[in-house]
């Protein structure tokens, strides 16, 4: 028997929403789940939102409802805590449709790894694991801007947002007595704030995974390469990858061609996007060859981490896998792998370690401080450099 109605309830007219969105706004926490489409395109399209009050399921059409402002004053509600399970392409519809990001934010994906029930828990294993109740996931790949939607899709709609109060009661009791509870506030204020972030397009060459293998000036049309496709992939709705891949863009920054049989020879660029805009990557390659600042030219990137970081960077885990045992939580919870990169490089030619900066907040007496005297008790005691070739040592010379 569920716990609370699960019938689904359409909502499509303004001030139906309007009305609910007045009653949900007395509630201390609601419910909320997505659904939408982004096969084709860069933003995703919302097929549909669903709000779970702990009495009924609502579905609102956003293919209907032509006034969103209730809605969107709810989301900004600071007296409303807003319930989602794995929300980091959720918020990116609030933010494509209705101009904000949910705030207050509890995560139960989150809060679920803090509470010790594993790492990335999907929905349906969260509601086994604490309600032993099955929810069927085999409408996950629907076309939700389909209308009328299936009485299939409708009922598993309703599903996402049906349990999830009770899910989040739960796992806050649980929370409370390890005393979580703000660890968890404090990992989704962080998802809020990088949702809000402003992007810098002329940082995502560094999204490249062999950046690193480029001199100043190839980075600098690598990065003018990513800044186009960044713009034109959003002004044009498509997918970055459906314009040109990362290797591609790398390809081209690399080799510099200046025409375009040259630009015809460079792997897993479209056709498409050599007609359509030929002649103005080989401007943007034109333009780098001819900037002779080289102030105006980026850093080159460090190498990945090479055989003399081993030691330490097996040290460090090792620490946060025993911490992790100790408090039943993920490792993965406690410290990424670019932050364990980060530890690393901060100190290991200057000896003097630094922190990355999520590893400063609740992390820091956790496991942070830990970690900065392991690194430093290392330094003391690692043997003098030995000449050992890195990966950057190869790696070919700058031709300034």
């Amino acid at each position: 028997m569920s716990i609370i109605p699960t019938d689904p309830i359409w909502i499509d007219q303004d001030a139906d929403l309007a009305e609910l969105c007045e009653r949900w706004s007395q509630q201390a926490a609601i419910a909320v789940d997505t659904e939408f489409m982004r096969s084709d395109t860069f933003y995703p399209i919302a097929g549909l939102i669903q709000v779970g009050d702990g009495k009924g399921c609502y579905l609102i059409d956003p293919l209907a409802i032509t006034d969103f402002e209730p809605f969107r004053q709810l989301m900004l509600n600071p007296a409303v805590t807003k319930v989602l399970h794995a929300c980091s392409e959720d918020l990116e519809v609030f933010q494509r449709l209705l101009g904000v990001v949910p705030e207050p934010l509890f995560d139960t994906q989150i809060a679920a790894a803090f509470a010790g029930l594993g790492f990335s828990l999907g929905y349906a294993g969260l509601v086994k694991a604490l309600l032993n109740i099955e929810i069927p996931k085999s409408e996950t790949r629907s076309d939700w801007l389909q209308r009328p939607l299936a009485v299939a899709q409708l009922k598993y709609a309703a599903l996402d947002v049906a349990h999830l109060l009770i899910v989040y009661g739960k796992l806050v009791q649980t929370l409370r007595e390890k005393e979580r509870l703000q660890w968890v506030a404090d990992d989704c204020a962080e998802l809020v704030r990088n949702a809000r972030q402003e992007p810098d397009f002329l940082s995502y060459y560094l999204k490249v995974g062999s950046a690193w293998k480029l001199r100043r000036r190839e980075l600098a049309i690598l990065q003018q390469l990513c800044h186009w496709r960044e713009v034109e992939a959003r002004a044009r709705d498509l997918p970055r990858n459906r314009l040109a891949k990362e290797n591609a863009l790398w390809e081209i920054a690399r080799w510099q061609p200046t025409e375009l049989a040259a630009l015809q020879r460079v792997n897993d660029l479209p056709s498409r996007t050599l007609d359509r805009y030929g002649e103005q990557l080989l401007a943007i390659v034109k333009n780098g060859l001819e900037e002779d600042d080289e102030s105006a030219w980026p850093e080159r990137l460090p190498a990945p981490l090479g055989r003399e970081h081993t030691s330490l960077l097996k040290a460090l885990k090792r620490l946060v896998r025993e911490r992790a045992q100790q408090l039943q939580v993920p490792p993965e919870l406690l410290v990424r792998k670019r932050e364990y990169e980060a530890l690393v490089r901060s100190g290991f030619d200057s000896g003097d370690y630094h922190l990355p900066e999520r590893l400063k907040g609740w992390r820091h007496p956790v496991v942070g401080e830990a970690l900065l005297a392991l690194a430093s008790e290392h330094e003391a005691t690692r043997p003098a450099d030995t000449g050992t070739e890195n990966a950057a040592d190869s790696a070919p010379t700058e031709d300034l």
